[in-house]
């Protein structure tokens, strides 16, 4: 499983929209997309 998908259960699975996702790691909307869709790399801190 990437983790995009990861990222997509997880937030599916506490109900969570994209946008309440992205506040919680103050991020935006988009980079939660774009991790979910694989279009951008997390940093691996």
């Amino acid at each position: 499983m990437s983790i995009g998908e990861q990222i997509n259960s997880l937030r599916k699975r506490n109900s969570l929209s994209q946008d309440d996702f992205a506040n919680m790691f103050h991020v935006s909307r988009q980079t939660i997309s774009n991790w979910e869709n694989g279009v951008s790399q997390t940093k691996g801190y």
